[in-house]
Formats: structure tokens, C-alpha cells, sequence
């Protein structure tokens, strides 16, 4: 076995994917919410996501309250495709501990489609909900 092979998983199923180099990430059967917003545009929150290394945890304020998170990577190509949530310093929030958001222009849908970042995206780190 070569050093430095990257191990990823490969899904089975309807399967959320890395837009740049293809890696499976996510499954869309562990989508929780597709209410999520985030700097360009939808994001969707997934119970699981795999083949991603996680970043420096920070406390970012957001639309819903403050929440410690973690960027998210690629594990195969390096690129941004979310975060991860650590912990949620409100009650009505803690629900999201544990869960990842992906932002849906960094991946690839289950049929192979893109998302394009819209332009009259919020600026800032947002997270809100359409309620």
C-alpha cells in the first residue's frame, strides 16, 4: 500500500458529489433540510457526509445565533464544500450539533446537475432557514 492514497468511500444510492473531482459525499436519503442559505446561494443540511476533513473550529454568528463550526473539504481535491456544525449555543438550534451543511453550488446533484451560485446571494456566513 503506497503512502499518502487518499481512502474515500463510495456511496450507493442518489449521491451528492464533489463538483470538482467527482468524490462522493453525501447522500441525498441524509438530507435533513434544504431550507439552508449560505453566502452563494442553497445549502443543504445532511445528517452525514464522509470523504471531507474538517477545519479549525470557530465561533461564527449567523442568522439563526451564534454556532461553533468547522469549515469542511474535500478529502480528494481540497476544495470548501461547507460546514459542519459543533456546537449550537441555542436551545431551538441543537438539532443541527453533529450535522453538516453543504453548500449546493460546491457539489453535484445525483443527476449530475450543477448548481450556479446566484448573484443576489446574502453576503456574510449565513445559515437562515425560510420559515
Amino acid at each position: 500500500e503506497k503512502m499518502g492514497r487518499i481512502f474515500s468511500v463510495n456511496l450507493e444510492g442518489k449521491i451528492y458529489s464533489c463538483k470538482h473531482c467527482r468524490t462522493h459525499i453525501a447522500l441525498m436519503d441524509d438530507i435533513v433540510s434544504k431550507s439552508f442559505h449560505c453566502r452563494h446561494g442553497k445549502a443543504y443540511l445532511f445528517s452525514k457526509v464522509v470523504n471531507v476533513t474538517v477545519g479549525t473550529k470557530e465561533e461564527r454568528m449567523m442568522m439563526t445565533g451564534l454556532h461553533t463550526v468547522a469549515d469542511i473539504f474535500c478529502v480528494r481535491c481540497g476544495s470548501i464544500v461547507g460546514w459542519t456544525y459543533e456546537t449550537a449555543h441555542q436551545k431551538d438550534q441543537k438539532y443541527k450539533e453533529g450535522k453538516s451543511v453543504l453548500e449546493r453550488y460546491k457539489i453535484s446533484g445525483p443527476d449530475g446537475s450543477n448548481y450556479w451560485a446566484s448573484h443576489e446571494a446574502h453576503v456574510g456566513g449565513s445559515d437562515a432557514e425560510d420559515v
